[in-house]
């Protein structure tokens, strides 16, 4: 079987893959696969990409289970259908969490980092050289405001990095827009995995204001500028960094 993935998304990706050579010959990559539109899209992407491209690479899909009796059988099923090699990956970080989260505080940022610290350990054990993740650019464009609006800084997400393991972490839906990747999780009746599965669920925490607002702000500014997006990502690419505040710049 094969999803239906259209010529404008796989052109966007097979782009930004090879403007930032994400993806080459003999890579073994570990697809962060959460379940959400956005991971599972990604999967078909990756899959057609075998297919087409001039090169081979493997991938395995995995899932990090929080240990609080999720139901990833629909998942499961699905990746199995679409012969998609998958994995689900047991944690504590559920049981953790317990011990760590107050009441009413923040969530976000401490799931992330266990979560993506299991995905390093994961990658390793299974040989892999990368890790894929699902962020696209209004991620990208979420993040860059909320640094500057939040945290007084100027920070994005960056289509590849290395982590501190040496495992290679790259983005390829990284200029693909939200909606593109929410069209085709609805057309191919995707199992998407809501929240769920989400542990924050079952603490009293606070909802992640930040983003919300953020979206809210950028969906306003769109509404303005209907080119925002695709400007935002031609300046990604086009730093000025010499013209900001930062005194070491200016020792001259």
């Amino acid at each position: 079987m094969r999803a239906e993935l259209s010529k404008k998304l796989l052109k966007t990706v097979g782009r930004t893959n090879g403007e930032f050579e994400l993806i080459g010959e003999g890579d073994k990559i570990c697809l962060a696969l959460s379940g959400g539109k956005d991971s599972l899209t990604l999967a078909h992407i990756l899959k057609e990409m075998q297919r087409r491209a001039p090169f081979t690479f493997e991938f395995i899909a995995v899932t990090v289970s929080y240990g609080m009796g999720e139901d990833l059988s629909q998942l499961q099923e699905h990746c199995a259908r679409y012969e998609i090699p998958y994995k689900i990956y047991e944690t504590q970080i559920f049981e953790i969490a317990q011990d760590h989260i107050r009441e009413n505080s923040s969530f976000c940022s401490f799931f992330s980092r266990m979560r993506r610290g299991a995905l390093y350990t994961m990658a390793k054990e299974l040989g892999c050289n990368k890790l894929a993740l699902g962020h696209h650019l209004d991620d990208m464009a979420e993040s860059f405001f909320m640094n500057i609006l939040y945290n007084g800084s100027m920070r994005a997400l960056a289509p590849k990095y290395r982590a501190d393991n040496g495992i290679i972490v790259i983005r390829p839906l990284i200029k693909v827009r939200e909606r593109v990747l929410r069209y085709h999780a609805q057309i191919n009746n995707f199992p998407v995995i809501g929240d769920e599965a989400c542990p924050s669920m079952k603490f009293s925490v606070k909802m992640p204001y930040a983003r919300a607002k953020t979206k809210e702000l950028l969906a306003r500014l769109e509404a303005e500028h209907s080119n925002l997006f695709r400007m935002l990502a031609t300046a990604f690419a086009h730093i000025h960094d010499d013209t900001f505040f930062e005194k070491e710049r200016f020792k001259l």
